[in-house]
């Protein structure tokens, strides 16, 4: 990949050797298409290779490293009222974006926490409803919009607020999911019932809401809380198995303590939001 690095050449990176562990995923874009490799296991990055007229952007902060013939554009990624709707949902206010104006060149982003790297190819008006923070990159056909969910309940309860995101096609975009990922293709009618903050993302025919549990015991004693993501087909889901909440949690719970003491302990504790999902 020397050539591209220099940004001289404009030969494509040598072929993977894809008995290397390491190596996850790579991919050859056709004439105006990027092209992309995603490399590690549990902290992945994804270096995408840019020729001119390939354009490709995240969100301020988002890249982590880029050859020297790779320019940068930073704007407001849609005027005022994308900015407001960033702002509003705890995003950064301004989009950059990365090209080359001759040779070949990389830019790279790497994953902020323990997960994969998930690439989609949208079609034209195609969408994928994911949620916040998991946006990564996208080529610049890709539009990048916030999802507002309609019920009240849905906001308040289902692990991840009010807003989500929303990316749709044409083009390539990648997400960044917490711990490993599984897939499920729902059928019309079937319904999964998850943990909330285990969804990750889902395709805009699927009907997202929270469920109640049921039984008082169940709520005081089984120790999921006092609600459930509900899933309705038809669509795909991505589950995540290390949500970044729960991860962050259980940590606190081993954190000092004000007074001295520590977070754990072997004893029998209860605590009144843990019971009640707090």
């Amino acid at each position: 990949m020397s050539d591209s690095l220099t940004g001289q050449g404009g030969a494509l990176p040598p072929k993977l050797d894809t008995t290397v562990e390491h190596v996850q995923t790579e991919f050859q874009g056709e004439a105006g298409r990027i092209s992309y490799r995603i490399d590690g296991t549990t902290l992945q990055v994804v270096t995408i290779q840019l020729e001119p007229g390939e354009v490709v952007y995240s969100e301020s902060g988002g890249m982590s490293w880029m050859s020297a013939n790779v320019e940068m554009k930073t704007h407001s990624g849609g005027g005022l009222g994308k900015m407001l709707k960033r702002a509003f949902s705890g995003e950064s206010l301004f989009i950059t974006d990365f090209f080359v104006n001759k040779g070949t060149g990389i830019v790279a982003f790497a994953n902020e926490f323990p997960g994969k790297i998930i690439p989609f190819d949208l079609a034209a008006g195609q969408s994928l409803i994911m949620q916040k923070d998991a946006f990564m990159v996208a080529e610049k056909t890709v539009d990048l919009d916030i999802h507002f969910r309609k019920k009240l309940g849905t906001g308040f309860f289902g692990g991840e607020g009010f807003i989500m995101q929303r990316a749709t096609g044409p083009g390539l975009v990648f997400a960044e999911l917490d711990g490993e990922v599984v897939e499920y293709h729902l059928e019309a009618g079937q319904v999964l019932k998850v943990d909330t903050g285990y969804v990750a993302m889902f395709e805009p025919s699927v009907k997202f809401d929270v469920t109640m549990v049921k039984g008082f015991r169940n709520i005081i004693l089984g120790g999921e809380g006092l609600f459930l993501a509900r899933l309705e087909g038809p669509g795909r889901v991505w589950l995540q198995t290390m949500p970044m909440t729960k991860l962050a949690n259980k940590i606190l719970q081993y954190m000092p303590k004000a007074g001295g003491g520590s977070g754990g302990s072997g004893g029998f504790n209860v605590n009144l939001g843990d019971l009640l999902g707090g």
